[in-house]
């Protein structure tokens, strides 16, 4: 069988596709990178595509105090999320994306009132997850890596909660059947993370770290990361390959005799 098509939209010169774009492919994906920051044109459409990936990026999803977006594609690129959940196209929205996914199907974003959260986490798998075709595997405490100060504070209507923390409920979601949001990052290798770092002391010092720390302990779970993202991304790409039925499983309680 040949490649599916993807579509995918880097945001940020500064966090492209990485370690996700090597998964998927090895997948079974034919990406097609747009870079609307250096002037490509995001399509009117998906047609031709069989999943649509949005990456990360520095911008907000909402608005300036004028009015602005973020960026002057996020409508272009909110209404393909739409078109992508309408028709049932393999989505995938990886921190800012996941946002935009969220916003563009009615949830809401906004400045974190619990500051920043950076680095190597944890985030708990929520019940629903046992009925998605890419969560049910994923561990119940996976390993993640977090670089943002914004966060989903309302979902979209009918969207189902896949994870959560403490501080940041909405970690990663679904909406309709096939388009899913992660607040947190799967691309990032270390290199990125230590060019995120760089020119933040900042901000790291007022969490009480600082740049090196972060980027050794995003190194000591890097193998951990690829042992569950790097299945959780060919699950993916088998839904956008259409090798993967999206219908939720129900998993039915034991009954005693």
């Amino acid at each position: 069988m040949s490649d599916a098509r993807a579509l995918v939209i880097e945001n940020d010169p500064t966090d492209d596709i990485r370690r996700l774009g090597e998964w998927l492919t090895d997948a079974g994906l034919d990406l097609h990178v747009i870079k609307p920051y250096q002037g490509d044109e995001l399509p009117e459409d998906l047609d031709g595509y069989a999943a649509l990936i949005v990456l990360g990026g520095d911008q907000h999803v909402y608005p300036d105090a004028d009015g602005n977006p973020g960026a002057p594609w996020f409508p272009r690129t909110e209404s393909l999320l739409r078109k992508a959940v309408r028709h049932k196209i393999a989505t995938l929205g990886v921190c800012l994306g996941g946002q935009l996914l969220a916003t563009a199907t009615g949830g809401v974003v906004e400045r974190s009132s619990s500051g920043p959260e950076i680095g190597a986490k944890l985030v708990a798998r929520r019940d629903k997850a046992e009925e998605d075709p890419l969560w049910r595997y994923v561990p119940f405490v996976p390993d993640v890596l977090q670089w943002h100060v914004d966060e989903i504070t309302a979902l979209p209507a009918g969207a189902t909660l896949l994870a959560a923390s403490t501080n940041y409920p909405n970690q990663a979601f679904r909406v309709g059947e096939r388009a899913w949001g992660l607040q947190f990052h799967i691309e990032c290798d270390v290199d990125m993370i230590a060019s995120w770092a760089d020119g933040n002391d900042r901000v790291l010092a007022d969490l009480g770290t600082s740049g090196d720390e972060v980027v050794a302990a995003c190194a000591t779970v890097m193998a951990d990361l690829e042992e569950v993202w790097q299945p959780f991304a060919a699950r993916f790409a088998a839904v956008a390959r259409g090798e993967l039925d999206t219908t939720p499983t129900r998993v039915l309680p034991l009954l005693g005799h």
